[in-house]
């Protein structure tokens, strides 16, 4: 059995949805064999420097002791936690994978990816993307005290929220073309990601070949949300706290 969950943004100023997630990866996540993150496990990841802070520590540790119980675990980086590295990856015990990723079982074959990139109509986000993605801009960032990476992350996430409360739709959708080329790129293998947080399953018709596409929902204070793959096909998974 094969999970994927993604957008869960994790931080101090959502514990409800980190409870929720600690109580999965300790719970029904060590049901299954694989567990894919398809981005923004974090809201905000201002680099592996800051891997011993409070807030990431106890997360860390219930990913690692998930792993270390039989659970492969494998993470993609989305437009919130980007700067994930090898050494949070040592330290949780997971697998960092690039996108797109082609996941391919026995029964089927699958395109995992955020998502993001497929934006294309948000003109002023995939400009952001290009800039923030490079490695000069990761190195001239990572040299800045962490207090002043903090702060610019805080910035970045106060006018991120500002843009989408302008909006009539928050978040941007896939473009369509970009979709159908990505799709027929990836051998119309069935495609899963996230990052619009507009949990549905679509149909596409590509060149005569029917595929599908499911996008995973966000998580929230009390609901999450995990896609199973059981073998034969895809269901989705209401997640809610255990009572306390």
């Amino acid at each position: 059995m094969i999970l994927f969950v993604a957008d869960l943004h994790l931080s101090p100023r959502t514990p409800g949805a980190t409870a929720l997630f600690l109580e999965f990866l300790a719970g029904r996540a060590r049901q299954a064999s694989e567990l894919y993150i398809l981005g923004d496990l974090f809201e905000t990841w201002i680099g592996d420097d800051d891997i011993d802070s409070p807030e990431h520590a106890e997360i860390i540790a219930a990913l690692r002791a998930a792993s270390a119980a039989g659970l492969a675990i494998s993470i993609m980086h989305g437009n919130r936690d980007f700067l994930l590295g090898d050494a949070f990856a040592a330290a949780a015990g997971v697998c960092l994978i690039s996108e797109p990723y082609i996941l391919s079982t026995a029964e089927w074959q699958f395109v995992l990816a955020h998502g993001d990139a497929l934006c294309l109509d948000d003109a002023d986000y995939m400009r952001f993307r290009a800039e923030v993605r490079t490695p000069a801009w990761h190195s001239a960032f990572l040299a800045r005290p962490l207090a002043e990476r903090r702060a610019i992350a805080d910035g970045m996430r106060a006018a991120s929220a500002a843009s989408q409360r302008q909006r009539e739709t928050p978040y941007s959708d896939l473009q369509a073309a970009a979709t159908e080329d990505f799709l027929r790129a990836h051998g119309y293998a069935t495609f899963i990601h996230g990052h619009t947080h507009q949990p549905a399953t679509h149909d596409h018709i590509v060149d005569g070949i029917h595929v599908e596409r499911w996008v995973l929902a966000d998580w929230h204070e009390d609901r999450g949300e995990c896609l199973v793959w059981d073998g034969e096909a895809l269901h989705r998974e209401v997640l809610h706290p255990a009572a306390r």
